[in-house]
Order: structure tokens, then sequence, then C-alpha cells
């Protein structure tokens, strides 16, 4: 018999809350792919999205043209490769042009590190990717961080990662989020940096160093989201059972992690870089539209309540 998953559909009261907002302009960098261009195409139609398409327009217009869409009244800023999309995407950034930008067909490294060679849309902390992840057997959306740019944090980067996933979910009204730092086990171990790192991030967040949430760690990834896990291991925890964010050892931990839920608990995952000044809207090729259109509402929520801040 075969088994269907069903859907959350927690991505929608956010799609349909960023859709009261005007349109954000996004500068769309080297969106050399039918799937990117349906996509910004689509996220105009929705009015989620005003697009700046950032790339080689010659061959915008002509993946355009075979896949039939239409890109009547989108701007298209042309320049003749990636590298040159990502420096001027940036610079539109910088300049204030658009609040966000959105990956196409390049690596997520070479936009990145024109984001980063512009002072002005550096922070004081690390960037980090966050996975928001509509999960059909878990009870709320949940961020995995980081899964994607952060290969072995050290304790810094890990506050800076927990930091970037905290405010993001503040700026979806989640008051107070409950932070799980995953280790293989709950105790500390002397050997295993990991809870090291995690019982460190559990007392910076009591003592302020993390703001606005409740942290706790080490956890197991079953008592994180299973209170009944936790309770038959006797752990008392204000998180576990009821995470919103799984901070995660290091990226391949959390690759991993991420990818189990899609493939085998039928999750969708909207990707997303934060730490920047704007928001970086990061997709698979694989991403379906739904996919796609949740990363772009929680990026243009981020940056709205980002401008609504004193």
């Amino acid at each position: 018999m075969e088994t269907t998953l069903r859907h959350n559909g927690r991505y929608e009261g956010y799609i349909h809350l960023a859709s009261t907002i005007a349109p954000m302009r996004t500068a769309v960098v080297h969106p050399c792919s039918a799937d990117t261009l349906r996509s910004a195409a689509e996220l105009k139609a929705q009015g989620l999205l005003a697009p700046v398409l950032v790339g080689p327009e010659r061959k915008i217009r002509a993946i355009a043209d075979a896949a039939g869409i239409l890109l009547d009244d989108i701007e298209i800023v042309p320049v003749e490769h990636s590298h040159a999309a990502a420096e001027r995407g940036a610079a539109l950034a910088c300049e204030g042009e658009v609040a966000a930008l959105m990956k196409g067909s390049l690596h997520t490294d070479e936009l990145l590190s024109a984001v980063m060679a512009l002072a002005r849309l550096r922070t004081e902390r690390r960037m980090s990717h966050v996975y928001v992840m509509d999960i059909p057997l878990y009870d709320r959306l949940l961020v995995v961080t980081d899964a994607a740019i952060n290969i072995q944090p050290d304790l810094d980067q890990k506050r800076d990662i927990c930091q970037n996933a905290v405010d993001l979910l503040r700026s979806l009204g989640i008051g107070k989020p409950r932070v799980a730092v995953l280790a293989a086990v709950e105790t500390v171990n002397s050997k295993m940096q990991a809870t090291l790192d995690a019982a460190a991030l559990t007392v910076m967040a009591a003592r302020g160093q993390i703001n606005g949430a409740v942290v706790d760690g080490p956890l197991a990834f079953d008592n994180a989201i299973s209170a009944e896990a936790a309770r038959a291991k006797s752990i008392d925890s204000p998180v576990a059972g009821q995470a919103d964010i799984l901070l995660v050892p290091d990226l391949e931990a959390g690759n991993m992690l991420a990818k189990q839920l899609i493939y085998f608990a039928g999750a969708d995952a909207a990707g997303l870089v934060l730490g920047a000044r704007v928001p970086i809207i990061v997709t698979s090729r694989a991403d379906p539209l739904k996919v796609r259109t949740a990363s772009a509402a929680l990026a243009k929520l981020l940056a709205a309540a980002r401008s609504d801040s004193p």
C-alpha cells in the first residue's frame, strides 16, 4: 500500500502575508536557466518580487524564448558573465537599488564572494545558510542551519549562525524561538567538541550573548524533535520536542540531515543566506515552484521587518 505524506501548508500563511506587501525589487543574478527565469516570471506575476535580471541579455532572452517564458516588463541589467553578474548584483544591493538577491545559474560561493567584497553589504556577523523546512510529521516550521556554507564552524561562528536563524524567525512573528544545539549525545563529553560548543552556547544565551531565543544543548536529534524521546531519557529541557531551530555541528551533518528530511520524510526546504545587509534567496535546481515561492516570501518578510526596525 502506498503511503502519501501530506504537507502542513505552513508556507502558505507567510506567502499570503508577503503578497500583501509591495513587490520587492530583487536582483536575480545570472539567471541562465529556464527554471530560474520561469521562477522570476512567476514571482513577478504573484506580486511577490519585482525581479531585475542581471546577466548576459542575449543568452537570457534566447533561453526564455526557447522555453516560452515571457519577460515582458522585467528589467534586464546586461553583463557578460557570471562573475560580472555577481559583482553587479551585489553593487545594486549596496546602492539600495534592490532589497534582496536571488541566486541564478552560478555557484553560491561566487555570489557570496561578491557580497563579501563590499563593506556596506557585510555585517559584524558571519553569513550562514538556513533551510526553512515544512515537514509533514512535525507541527511547525523547522530551521536547519548551517547545511551549505560554514564547513566546520567554531564557537563564535556558531553563535552568529544561531543569531541569524533566530532573527529570521523573530521577523516571521515567532517571539522566542527554541534552538536545539545538536550533538550525538545529550551530555557533555570532553572528547566531543560538538557537546562542548553546545553547552557553551546554552550558557551564552543565558548570559545575553545570543538574544531573543531559548537555547539548549547538547541534544540529540530525537530529543530535539520528540518530547516522548526526551522523557524516555529523563531529559528536562525547555526545547526538547518543540525545537524551532536545529543548530548542527558542521556542514556535513546539516546537509545530510536536511536531505534525509527532504527525501525520506517528504519535507520541503526553502533556502536563504543570512548575515548580510540584504537577504539572499538560494534555491536548488531540483526545488519545485512552491519552495522557490516560499523562499522569496520569507526573504521579503525579513527585508520588510528590517526596514521597519528603528
